[in-house]
């Protein structure tokens, strides 16, 4: 896993199998971890809210969600093997935490889709250990779930609300919830519970995940996508551009500089 910087957004290049990996070590030695997945509308909406982007930033794990991040950062020159998918990592953190009895906490949703998540979670994984799940909504009394997060015994913790609430939520709080982990997962227990169907594999590998969830919800998304593809693709390009022209620019060597003539 390393590191890398895509439009001052730091972002961690990683496999699924190492990004899992890496979480399990710092769990067992009892390292606090917030993790995020950055896609497309992410990493545009942080380049003017500022609030977002300094909750991003000091997250410890960073990795690129959505096969539009990866098409970016691989036309700007870097080597990216795969996206992790934020759907997928919760589930293999799932199967983890159900083979070390890590207690896992859900928060958000409605509380029908937390407890209609929880159910099936518990059947997909008979040995998980569920420490307490909550809905999402909260704002007039957050401290109060804060405390019952943090009393739960929970290690891992799943919030699952809308960007840039969950961030901002998870920044505001890291030190007082009490778990080792934290992950934002969006809308991921509509997914779950059945209220949302998740894109067919071959929409996901094609790039157009965000497509098929605006066909879905086009009333609500069909705006943020056309505002944020389009901005990625205007900052990809203009980055490209700056770069190939940086490289045709010759550069003053030190003995044109040493001879320039003095005014």
């Amino acid at each position: 896993m390393h590191r890398i910087e895509l439009f001052g957004v730091p972002m961690d290049v990683a496999s699924m199998p190492d990004t899992v990996t890496s979480i399990a070590e710092r769990i067992r030695s009892r390292v606090f971890t917030q993790h995020v997945v950055v896609n497309v509308a992410k990493l545009i909406h942080m380049q003017r809210d500022t609030e977002l982007s300094a909750s991003v930033k000091s997250c410890d794990i960073i990795n690129i969600d959505g096969m539009g991040v990866v098409w970016g950062a691989r036309f700007l020159g870097h080597d990216i093997p795969e996206r992790v998918a934020g759907i997928d990592l919760f589930y293999a953190l799932l199967h983890m935490s159900s083979e070390h009895d890590f207690p896992v906490y859900f928060l958000g949703a409605r509380e029908q889709v937390v407890h209609d998540a929880v159910l099936t979670l518990k059947s997909r994984f008979p040995q998980l250990n569920v420490a307490g799940w909550h809905h999402g909504y909260f704002w007039d009394d957050e401290e109060a779930v804060v405390e019952k997060i943090r009393q739960s015994g929970a290690r891992l913790l799943f919030v699952a609300i809308t960007s840039p609430r969950k961030e901002n939520f998870i920044h505001r709080w890291r030190e007082a919830l009490g778990v080792d982990f934290v992950m934002g997962v969006g809308g991921t227990f509509d997914v779950v519970a059945g209220k949302v169907q998740r894109a067919p594999l071959w929409v996901q590998n094609a790039g157009l995940e965000w497509m098929f969830r605006m066909l879905q919800e086009p009333g609500r998304m069909w705006r943020r996508y056309l505002f944020t593809n389009s901005a990625f693709a205007w900052l990809l390009l203009r980055e490209k551009l700056r770069s190939r022209l940086s490289r045709r620019t010759p550069k003053r060597t030190q003995f044109q500089q040493a001879s320039r003539p003095s005014k």
